[in-house]
């Protein structure tokens, strides 16, 4: 399939994906659960949890797919910029509806590919607890299946260069959730509006909290 000006590239997010490899076995100790759940094909959702400065690396590097993540815009700054959009990274404006960004996404589900979102919008307690409602846009309007995903880095201070990552060879849990459709149990299935999306969140954020407190569980974190 043509690639349209500017969109993202399978083959670019298969790089970015090498680098996550290199970057996260070599300097943290990464422990990899239930990567088997993520669909071997076809389009999928990732939606993780943000609670350190390197969660798109870490899952580029531990994601069995490549993923193209959504981005903020401040990040795609100086030799940054053609950087990230090489490896197939996605930049979106958090102010506006960004249609670029939007369009870039639908177009990577529409190709079978896997989105990599953070609901939160933001680095933050990493605990799903305010999601935005653009998880919910993408699901439905693609009829992707969502995965949801928990990083649990130490909450070590000692050995930390920089006080929002984990410290260096530390272990950090990847915990990959069941697949399901934000649609499901839903009376208007496939519908768009505002109450719809609505309603699809709330039923969104139900799944990634119980799926982020097992996962605490199970790893003890």
């Amino acid at each position: 399939m043509t690639q349209a000006t500017g969109s993202p590239t399978l083959r670019g997010a298969a790089v970015g994906r090498g680098i996550g490899i290199g970057l996260m076995y070599g300097l943290w100790k990464p422990r990899v659960l239930g990567a088997w759940r993520v669909p071997a094909s076809g389009p999928v959702i990732l939606a993780v949890n943000h609670s350190h400065n390197i969660d798109g690396p870490m899952l580029m590097g531990t994601a069995p797919r490549p993923v193209h993540f959504l981005i903020k815009k401040e990040a795609f700054v100086g030799p940054l910029d053609p950087f990230l959009r090489g490896i197939g990274q996605l930049k979106v404006d958090r102010t506006t509806a960004d249609r670029t960004a939007i369009t870039h996404a639908l177009g990577v589900l529409k190709d079978g590919g896997v989105l990599g979102i953070f609901p939160e919008g933001t680095r933050g307690e990493g605990d799903f607890a305010s999601l935005r409602a653009g998880l919910a846009y993408f699901a439905v309007r693609s009829g992707a299946p969502i995965v949801p995903v928990a990083v649990l880095g130490s909450t070590e201070r000692r050995g930390r260069l920089i006080s929002a990552l984990p410290p260096l060879r530390s272990r950090v849990d990847v915990v990959f959730g069941d697949a399901f459709d934000a649609q499901e149990g839903a009376r208007s299935s496939g519908r768009r509006t505002r109450k719809a999306l609505d309603e699809a969140t709330v039923r969104i954020q139900g799944r990634l909290t119980a799926h982020l407190d097992e996962a605490r569980r199970f790893t003890g974190r």
